[in-house]
Order: C-alpha cells, then structure tokens, then sequence
C-alpha cells in the first residue's frame, strides 16, 4: 500500500466512533478523479474513491487507476486521506489483481452464492488482504438495482448469516443488504434499521451502506445513528454531472473539444460532493 494513501479500516473506525460516515464516492476516469478530489480537500473530508470491475476495465486497468489517483494526490498536493476501493470485486482474482496494484481496500462480493461459499471465498480473500495491509468488505443477502448492466432483487440479510460470516472470515467491513438499491429508486427505500442495529452491534465492525443515491437525507442520518459508517454515492454524481452537460451542448452545439464538454459538470458534480460530505458529516474530518 502506498504512502500518498490511508488505510481504509483506520478512517472508518474513525468515523465509527465518531457516529459520522465517509462518502464512497464511484470515479469513471481522470476528471471525475480530480473533480471529487479538490471537492473533498476543500471540505477537509476524508474520502475513499470507489471503482467497479467496469470502471477499472474503462479506465485501462487497476494499475492505470491506481497510478491516476496517486499522480492526482501528488500533483494537486492533496492532503486529505484518501483511499482506493475496488467496489463489488466479483472474485478472488479480481480482489487479488486490484490489492497488487495498490488499492487500499477491496470489496468481495460472493452474496450471490449461499452462505458457506459466500463464507469460503471471502475468507480467501481475507488471508491475501493481510500480507499487504488492505481492507476487505463483504456483503451479505443482496443489494438491489443494477451493478454494471447486471439487474438484482433486494435480498435482506439475516441477522445471523451476517455474525456467521463476520467469525469465520473475520472482514474489516460488513454490507449487509437492507433495503437499498443501486441506482435509481422507485418509490421510497424500505431500509431496516432494526436489522442494521443489531447487525451493528452483534458484529461491532464499521457497516456500508450501498446505493446511498437517492435515499432521502433523513433515512441517511438514521442509517449513519444505526451503525453505517461508509455509504457509497454514484448515480446521484453521474445524473448531477449529465444535467450540466446535456444543458452546455444544447447551448453549445458546436462545441467539440471533449475537454470543454466533460468540465462543464464540474461545477455541478462538485455541488453534489459538497452536500453529501455535509450531510455525512464527514466535512473537517481529515
């Protein structure tokens, strides 16, 4: 793990006791790297920078990721911690290949097999994340919504499924699925607190919440008194960033340096950042 980075279990034990949560913010590329960097600087928050197996692949790869965020931390003089999460790394290798490259934490998601696979296979992962000093997070039951095109029912996790797999692979993190979805919401989001607390305190490890988007502020600041200490924001930044674009091309429409198209987000992307760090309560954290 690299020195420009922090590890991501040391600042959500922070936050842990300090009943707030720090933003996963999702980046797709160089831009939205820096755009949420500078924003979290100026808020002196803390922030882990979340990039699926998808966003990876875009990007040209964990190695390209890593050396992107680190080259922007350096460059901007970035003095916040700022940590590299793989998010919903869909087996060991890809767990493996992201920890190699420098990620400071890893997600591995085997909630779509039963118990004593998900168990297994998290538990492999565990072992590897220990020789570098990386973070692991783990789900269990399944979060809703679309993960890269893939569309899933909401799968609450069972209270005690969550503090079986928590013993047996002994994982930083813990997303116990309650409700949210990724993406878009129809209608209002059905979380389970009382699961969540209990979940929280039967296990005693810093919980995620998954598809923060959406989610009504009040139902956040709940989640965050019920135990979350890390929520995952990216379709509220990516429609935020679209509604700008879309209005510059329309008043723009000979516009075609793709630098210009792409910053004209900015403003409203880093709006956005600005209101959930708020709202998370993870502004002078850092």
């Amino acid at each position: 793990m690299g020195d420009l980075m922090e590890n991501t279990k040391d600042i959500l034990n922070k936050a842990k006791s300090g009943k707030y949560a720090i933003p996963q913010f999702n980046i797709n590329n160089l831009e939205w790297t820096r755009f949420v960097l500078e924003e979290c600087e100026i808020n002196n928050s803390p922030v882990i920078l979340g990039v699926s197996e998808g966003a990876a692949k875009y990007m040209g790869g964990y190695n390209v990721v890593y050396a992107i965020v680190t080259s922007l931390i350096e460059s901007l003089k970035i003095k916040i911690p700022v940590c590299l999460h793989l998010d919903h790394g869909s087996t060991f290798e890809a767990c493996k290949n992201a920890i190699d490259a420098g990620f400071t934490s890893v997600m591995i998601d085997a909630s779509k097999y039963d118990l004593d696979e998900n168990i297994r296979i998290t538990k492999e992962v565990v072992e590897y994340a220990r020789l570098h000093d990386v973070t692991v997070e783990a789900e269990v039951g399944h979060v809703g919504g679309e993960e890269d095109g893939i569309a899933a029912e909401v799968a609450y996790a069972k209270v005690e499924d969550a503090v079986m797999l928590y013993k047996e692979t002994n994982v930083d993190l813990f997303a116990p699925a309650l409700g949210s979805v990724h993406g878009l919401y129809k209608g209002e989001p059905k979380l389970d607190f009382q699961r969540m607390k209990e979940i929280s305190e039967k296990t005693n490890i810093p919980l995620v919440l998954h598809g923060g988007s959406g989610i009504p502020d009040d139902l956040i600041v709940k989640a965050i008194k019920s135990g979350i200490c890390k929520i995952n924001i990216n379709t509220e930044l990516q429609i935020s960033w679209h509604e700008a674009v879309k209005d510059f091309v329309k008043n723009n429409e000979n516009a075609y340096d793709p630098r210009k198209v792409i910053k004209s987000g900015e403003a409203n992307l880093k709006k956005s950042v600005t209101e959930k760090i708020k709202l998370l309560g993870s502004n002078n954290k850092a």
